[in-house]
């Protein structure tokens, strides 16, 4: 054993016995030496098989115990000692050196051996009582070449039909693997069984149907790339077959010979995909003859009777002379006449015949008995209304309800007199309102304190009726009245309520004489936000920081030698635009002019929006305002149209116009599922009062611009922004809006009572698009060495959804984490020109406008070049265009402002790239470098 040991330690430790010089060594480093009781090495960790990516080098490794060295041997050679990168340690639970050794293989190393198989490498991994081997792992340079074996090929075949699609992947290292596109959309074979992937890459379909017609791309990808077929057509048929025939027809003529016919139709199943047309007639004649219809015609009269009783005769006549038949008409006049036969001088009852009056005629009594009986009941509606007029001229428009907590406050309910509403989805009540129709309301009544015996209604914000006062007697009396005199004087609001819904909400606050709740109050607003910039016959983009509205000036639409100071701006004020019936403004009011300017190219502008997108549940228009100041529809955002186009994104719309103005986007809801997008966010700050804390909680239509508004205004009042906003999808059900304040931390904390929970009507938060809508709530300290809030801001619709702000922070600025309000990439620059504007360089714009400009009988111009970029709505609009691939690429970088990157439009010329070999030559690499190049000049 002692020998054994020594002759290990001197084997090891020579360095005349190791040469790692690259030569065979093989009998200077024995495989093993000879065996002793004890542990030979054991390998932890072998090495794998690797590929080399490109030219990165890739590493081995391998760990051993016990072992006092190891070294990789590569291809029969042993590795070079100072290749080796060594890791010793000690195992804790057996006591044994473990050792960990690692090499690099480079691509050249790989690529320089030629032998009958792949590299390959191994350990070799010694202890005092011998040698051990890891297994060889082999290391190729991975790759996958561009062009496949073979495409897929477009097949038509009939419904029911096997549908089989060939493809073999490029040659590649490792194997590429295969996934199977149909519309650009990966095909899951397990949730379908009439569909298999799994047969040597070939997509079988094993019975067609009129689903599966469409374009299937094979897709191979290993580590290296991935790389896509031709695109294979496949169109799934159905031939047509006839219907039962119907009926025979009647006779076309009404007499003599004519002819009737039966049809059938190619509708059993009727003609798919350019399936085959029914074979056969599909209408059959035949001859017929009908009898022809006689008219009747009177016979002679008969001769007179005898003279009867009541002194007449009589004579008839018949209709055979001929009967009518075959449908003929019957005779017309009369088959009987009678006359008197004594020429008046029959006697009767002793009285010649002609002073005898008629016995049925009514007596005049009879008539007196109804004219009087009608004559009452006309009196008696007469009093009945005349009463009821009177009544209500001399009613009050309130009624007093019995509330026996309204001194100690909460929530009570009370019953008074609304508005009788007509259309509910009407915005405008010009109208006096009919205060004769009582409704019962439950809602908040917030009293301060049991001493405060007035309470008033939000006449400052919603003002339905600004005179009205709500009082608390003495006897537990809350009665709503008018002032001085039942008369109208409240000013018009804008209230919205949906379709088949007649709610109406009211909420009732206190006067507050300290700054105790201040509820649903209005911030001062600005007049408008502008900024300008000079351009040229480059073009440019002028953006608005922090609104989400922009303006792209796209190269060529100013003449050459001109330049123009342009300048846009978003109005902050009043909105001009009044809404009309049910309509609501999603968006700002955004000016951009001079408006006498001519453009050559359609410019784009983007306008922020806050409708949750779905044409089930809107219908939005864009709006432009005329000199006069009047708002006309420019056009429906789902309509045709050549004057303009409008792209439709979830949070903004990209509009494509040739004038400069003021336009707007307005939305119709068409059902009460219709969502308004809003953010909530909630601010805070200290108060007057050293031991109180503000909460205001915001809730304002989801466009950059609006919150904007909300920042600046927080900012000169000292608010921190205490939680990151959040979105919240109003629904138009025309349910209220409730905010409160949860877990307030007990016994550091308090708010006053009643005050937690605060309630918005529908109509305030539906229209809140004219002024930021917030709630505001007062916490105060126990005592002053409190300096943590925590709480919950619960921000829900009733019978809708619901957001909760976690409030969490330091009312102390100095401790306070501040949050950021916008991202950077507006704030720097506003106006960009020339070439470092647009993302795509101008001299691939070129290429891509002379290769799709020129019309394709197969649809392979810049119609594809659209619909790759998912635009497949109004193309007759770019037909009018002179370059529609231009102002397609126009709508594409003012829809990709913030992206980051070109992959998208990558993506499509790829495809496209196949069928066209002018794109050829426009490579991934040059993409990407113009995309570096534009977020370094923008700092994005």
């Amino acid at each position: 054993m002692v020998l054994v040991k020594a002759l290990s330690d001197i084997w090891l430790c020579s360095d005349v016995l190791f040469d790692f010089t690259g030569t065979d060594n093989s009998e200077v480093l024995p495989e093993s030496i000879p065996s002793a009781p004890g542990t030979l090495p054991h390998f932890i960790e072998e090495p794998d098989d690797a590929y080399i990516i490109k030219s990165n080098p890739i590493a081995l490794r391998c760990k051993a115990r016990p072992a006092m060295q190891i070294f990789f041997k590569c291809n029969g050679e042993w590795v070079h000692q100072n290749e080796h990168v060594s890791e010793e340690s000690l195992d804790e639970s057996s006591g044994l050196k473990v050792r960990e050794v690692f090499i690099n293989v480079t691509r050249q190393q790989v690529e320089d051996f030629h032998g009958p198989e792949d590299y390959w490498c191994q350990c070799v991994a010694w202890s005092h009582l011998g040698t051990s081997k890891s297994r060889k792992a082999s290391v190729r340079i991975a790759y996958l070449r561009k062009n496949f074996e073979q495409d897929p090929q477009g097949r038509e075949v009939p419904i029911e039909g096997m549908i089989v699609l060939h493809c073999r992947p490029p040659e590649g290292v490792p194997a590429a693997e295969v996934e199977w596109l149909k519309n650009e959309e990966p095909i899951d074979s397990e949730q379908d069984e009439n569909i298999d992937t799994r047969a040597d890459h070939n997509l079988i379909i094993r019975q067609a149907r009129l689903s599966d017609s469409g374009n299937y791309t094979c897709m191979a990808a290993n580590i290296v790339a991935k790389r896509r077929s031709l695109s294979a057509t496949v169109v799934v048929y159905v031939n047509g077959g006839w219907s039962s025939w119907t009926e025979w027809s009647a006779c076309n003529v009404r007499c003599g010979r004519g002819w009737q016919k039966r049809s059938r139709t190619c509708t059993n199943p009727a003609p798919l995909n350019g399936g085959a047309f029914c074979e056969g007639m599909s209408v059959q004649k035949i001859t017929c003859t009908s009898l022809c219809p006689v008219d009747g015609s009177w016979e002679v009269w008969s001769e007179w009777s005898v003279c009867s009783p009541e002194c007449e005769h009589l004579r008839i006549r018949e209709c055979t002379a001929p009967a009518p038949r075959n449908g003929g008409k019957f005779c017309e006049g009369l088959s009987q006449e009678s006359e008197n036969c004594t020429d008046g001088l029959c006697i009767l009852d002793k009285k010649p015949l002609h002073e005898i009056k008629p016995q049925s005629i009514e007596s005049a009594s009879d008539i007196a008995l109804y004219s009087g009986l009608g004559a009452a009941v006309v009196a008696v509606a007469v009093l009945v209304i005349g009463v009821t007029l009177y009544r209500r001229s001399q009613s009050d428009y309130g009624v007093d309800v019995i509330d026996s907590s309204a001194l100690t406050g909460g929530f009570q309910t009370f019953n008074f007199k609304t508005v009788r509403q007509g259309n509910s989805l009407l915005l405008n009540s010009a109208m006096q309102p009919d205060l004769t129709v009582s409704r019962t309301y439950s809602g908040p009544i917030c009293l301060q304190d049991p001493l405060d015996k007035e309470l008033m209604t939000e006449s400052s914000l919603f003002n339905p009726l600004s005179d009205i006062k709500v009082k608390v007697q003495s006897s537990f009396m809350v009665s709503l009245g008018v002032s001085e005199r039942a008369e109208y004087h409240g000013k018009n609001h804008s209230r919205t309520f949906p379709h088949g819904n007649n709610h109406s909400f009211s909420t009732m606050h206190p006067r507050n004489k300290m700054p105790y709740i201040q509820n649903l109050s209005s911030l001062p607003t600005r007049t408008e936000l502008r900024t300008t910039g000079v351009f040229g016959h480059l073009g440019g983009r002028l953006v608005m920081p922090n609104t989400g509205v922009s303006l792209l000036i796209p190269h060529g639409a100013i003449p050459e030698e001109n330049s123009w100071e342009i300048y846009m701006s978003i109005n902050q004020g009043e909105p001009s635009l009044q809404s009309d019936g049910s309509e609501v403004l999603l968006s700002p009011e955004v000016t951009c002019g001079p408006p006498d300017m001519i453009v050559t190219t359609p410019f784009a502008l983007t306008i922020p929006h806050c409708a949750d997108v779905s044409s089930e549940h809107w219908n939005i228009h864009l709006k432009k305002r005329t000199q006069q100041g009047k708002w006309e529809e420019v056009m429906s955002v789902e309509d045709e149209s050549t004057s303009c186009y409008c792209l439709l994104d979830p949070f903004a719309c990209h509009v494509l116009l040739d004038s400069f103005g003021t336009y707007a986007l307005t939305g119709e809801p068409i059902t009460d599922c219709a969502v308004k997008q809003l953010k909530v966010a909630v601010f805070g700050c200290m108060s007057c009062n050293s031991l109180d804390y503000n909460l205001r909680v915001y809730c304002v239509d989801n466009t950059p611009c609006a919150f904007q508004e909300v920042v600046s205004d927080e900012r000169h009042q000292g608010g921190q922004l205490l939680e990151e906003p959040k979105l919240l999808h109003f629904k138009g059900n025309t349910f209220s809006l409730q905010i409160s304040v949860l877990d307030i931390p007990p016994f550091l904390w308090r708010i006053k009572p009643f005050t937690a929970c605060q309630e918005v009507p529908f109509s305030r938060v539906w229209c809140s698009n004219r002024q930021p809508l917030h709630c505001a709530f007062s916490l105060e300290r126990y005592t002053p060495t409190t300096t943590q809030l925590s709480c919950k801001i619960c921000i829900r619709q009733l019978k809708g959804h619901e957001q909760i702000l976690q409030v969490q922070t330091s009312i102390l600025e100095s401790e306070r984490e501040a949050i950021t309000f916008f991202a950077q990439e507006d704030s720097t620059f506003p106006a960009q020109t020339g070439p470092k504007a647009f993302k795509i360089p101008y001299s691939i714009r070129q290429r891509i406008c002379a290769t799709f400009d020129t019309p394709n009988a197969k649809g392979k111009d810049w119609q594809m070049l659209a619909q790759k970029n998912s635009i497949n709505r109004n193309l007759s609009y770019f037909a009018t265009q002179s370059s529609p691939s231009a102002v397609i690429l126009n709508l594409w970088e003012a829809r990709h402002q913030h992206d980051g990157d070109l992959d998208s439009l990558a993506c499509a010329l790829e495809e496209i790239g196949r069928t066209h070999t002018k794109l050829s030559n426009i490579s991934e690499s040059q993409l990407d470098e113009a995309d570096f190049n534009y977020s370094r000049q923008n700092g994005l």
